[in-house]
């Protein structure tokens, strides 16, 4: 879809300033896969915890062999998330509309990236050949995999992570200064082989505060972003069939659709940068 926003986003056009919708054209425009890759995607319509119908955009690349899911939230952010299952990187990036009156620019971007560990997702060439019988149901994932609580106490890089995952460049291209990891999945990556110099730790005193609790606008403090992928497809599922002879035999014949719950905690400079963290 050259030259085209992804579905996904066609739906926030009129809510979205029209910077916001340009940039995110040239975001899409500068990950665009090369020619060849198989990419597939389904748009897909869930059932939200308010109720509310949401709708997801889903696609795979077996070439660079990846899944991206992304969506909407509720209060007009827009979430990606990256599984690069070739350097078992996990990356989820948050558009932040700011609050102009407040002071802010007119959004905010996080990148959170973390490792993805076998069986969270179904392979990329599995994905891609997903097709939906009705494509107006609206799904409700099979299994709640709960709230994973992370604290991410690493900066990232930006410029020197492409070998850490090359989806990094384009997706966390709008938070260069906002870019966090968790320094038991950096071990784990620098152990594979990655440059220990792209991170760099974060070291917080115990005295600073919740984001939350503080009064000090111009003060650092510990912010924290939560968010829900409320469906993926994570597990493929097997039947077993005879053949004539009695030979059993298993095929692939579906998937195992689940939601997950993140909670990320970072230090943040300002508690001007974490504005939505005063209702938690």
């Amino acid at each position: 879809m050259p030259g085209e926003l992804r579905p996904g986003w066609v739906c926030v056009r009129r809510r979205l300033p029209l910077l916001l919708l340009l940039l995110l054209a040239a975001l899409w425009l500068a990950g665009a896969p090369p020619a060849g890759a198989l990419v597939a995607g389904l748009r897909v319509r869930v059932r939200l915890p308010d109720g509310q119908i949401g709708e997801e955009t889903l696609e795979a690349d077996t070439d660079t062999d990846s899944i991206s899911i992304e969506f909407k939230k509720s209060d007009g952010s827009l979430i990606t998330f990256i599984a690069d299952l070739r350097k078992d990187v996990k990356i989820i990036r948050s558009l932040i509309l700011g609050e102009m009156e407040r002071g802010q620019t007119q959004f905010q971007g996080l990148c959170f990236i973390t490792r993805l560990h076998k069986n969270e997702i179904i392979p990329s060439d599995s994905m891609a050949k997903l097709r939906q019988k009705n494509p107006r149901a609206v799904r409700v994932a099979e299994e709640q995999r709960g709230l994973e609580h992370l604290y991410m106490d690493v900066a990232v890089n930006y410029s020197r992570a492409s070998q850490l995952s090359i989806h990094v460049h384009n997706v966390c291209a709008e938070a260069t200064d906002g870019i966090y990891a968790r320094e038991s999945d950096v071990k784990h990556w620098v152990n594979s082989g990655v440059d220990a110099s792209i991170f760099e730790a974060i070291h917080v005193s115990e005295d600073v505060p919740r984001c939350r609790t503080s009064r000090e606008w111009w003060k650092g403090c510990i912010c924290r972003y939560s968010l829900c992928v409320e469906w993926y497809p994570c597990f493929l599922k097997y039947c077993r069939t005879k053949d004539a002879a009695g030979k059993t035999s298993t095929y692939k014949c579906g998937i195992r659709s689940c939601q997950k719950c993140s909670q990320f905690d970072f230090y943040v400079p300002q508690k001007q940068l974490c504005l939505w963290d005063e209702d938690t």
